[in-house]
């Protein structure tokens, strides 16, 4: 028989992926009483199951670039501040291209890029010939990003709780939520879980792809989508690459472009990304696709990114794979996430909607979540961009 029982915090944070540690470390550190409540195990959903990139490389110039940008400062402090290492490295990543329309775009985008204050410089073909041998020998060159890191995302999202539990968070797993309703009286959430009720002054919805679930809870329509995403684990015999890699396409891939290639490289929305990790093997993707809440593998697209990855590294065909898997990426239309209060439910906070950006972009959620919380005058990143009601006023609401 399972005892009910009742918790009481200032903050209930709802999602125990990446984006709720960040959320919880910050809040708590910054004094505030914090609870997670995570349906599973921590990092359990989407943040076990992608890479490990802290990119400003692949975001739009501006604001978008520049959040990034903020968010590799703060990894690189959580480096230093957290008690657990999560295999922080800062190597840069680039882009390759394969064409000279391709170049053509990719200067620029660094031109933009530069313009926005970001340390981005072109390759030429001899830049990505020292590279890695075993590149095609037909790549045109490409661009870089000299900021760019990568984190172990398993282990940072544990850095994170670990470091908001020394900070006096608590952490309930295996606590789904089954309602939440706010007392209008006193402005008391009160949150019904599977093992009891937990009252909160104020609720933050981190529970990515399902995000869209715990807002109906409370009359919210939230406009995320999951995007699935397949990867690749191959194994290193031999020094493949130093740092992340993706091709130019992968851009236009995710900003939904049209591309030249073939029929199901599209379909699937295939684009190479290569991500060498700390126990010497090496990740490949990526995929994009629209199927629900679907993570089976699929071995169609599995072959299709295998074609892929030997376009740009035709050396690699007898490289053994270890593993292939698939995660859920929460899209959102605009591809910005959602951090934002809800104005029509005080106390409710929304951070969700990063889709291939988690990773990259938890540090600086988690921060500006926490300035929200103990209501900062001034933000680490400017809020009006990720509002909640954007999606309403551009008239592009889901239902």
């Amino acid at each position: 028989m399972t005892v009910q029982t009742q918790t009481h915090a200032q903050v209930a944070v709802i999602g125990g992926g990446i984006i709720g540690g960040a959320i919880a470390y910050y809040a708590a550190k910054a004094g505030l009483d914090v609870v997670v409540l995570e349906k599973g195990e921590l990092a359990s959903g989407t943040s076990s199951r992608c890479d490990g990139n802290i990119l400003a490389i692949d975001k739009d110039p501006g604001f978008d670039s520049q959040m990034s940008l903020k968010s590799q400062m703060l990894v690189d402090e959580l480096s230093r501040e957290l008690d657990h290492s999560f295999e922080y490295r800062a190597p840069g990543s680039i882009l390759v291209c394969e064409t000279e329309a391709e170049m053509e775009a990719a200067n620029e985008w660094v031109k933009r890029q530069k313009e926005a204050g970001l340390p981005f410089r072109m390759l030429d073909r001899s830049d990505i010939r020292q590279e890695s041998p075993y590149f095609a020998d037909d790549l045109l060159g490409g661009l870089e990003c000299a900021t760019d890191s990568t984190v172990n995302p398993y282990m940072l999202t544990f850095a994170l709780f670990e470091g908001a539990k020394k900070h006096g968070a608590r952490i309930m797993q295996r606590t789904e939520v089954k309602a939440v309703t706010r007392d209008q009286a006193s402005g008391i959430f009160h949150v019904e879980t599977g093992v009891g009720r937990v009252t909160a002054k104020q609720v933050v919805n981190a529970a990515g792809v399902w995000a869209p679930y715990i807002g109906q809870m409370v009359g919210l329509d939230i406009p995320i989508l999951p995007r699935k995403g397949h990867l690749i684990v191959a194994s290193r015999q031999m020094p493949v690459g130093i740092r992340k890699v993706m091709e130019f396409g992968y851009l236009i891939s995710k900003f939904g472009g049209q591309r030249q290639v073939d029929e199901e490289t599209e379909k699937y929305g295939v684009a190479l990304v290569f991500e060498p990790t700390e126990s010497q093997n090496f990740l490949i993707g990526s995929s994009r696709q629209f199927v629900g809440f679907d993570t089976r593998v699929d071995l169609n697209v599995v072959r299709c990114m295998a074609r892929r990855a030997l376009r740009f590294y035709p050396k690699i065909a007898d490289f053994a794979i270890i593993r292939t898997y698939c995660g859920l990426r929460p899209w959102t239309e605009d591809h910005l996430p959602i951090i934002s209060r809800v104005e029509e439910v005080p106390g409710y906070f929304i951070a969700a909607g990063h889709e291939g950006d988690g990773i990259s972009l938890a540090a600086v959620t988690g921060k500006v979540v926490a300035e929200m919380l103990t209501e900062q005058s001034e933000t680490i990143i400017p809020l009006t961009p990720l509002r909640h009601d954007r999606f309403t006023k551009k008239g592009v609401l889901h239902s």
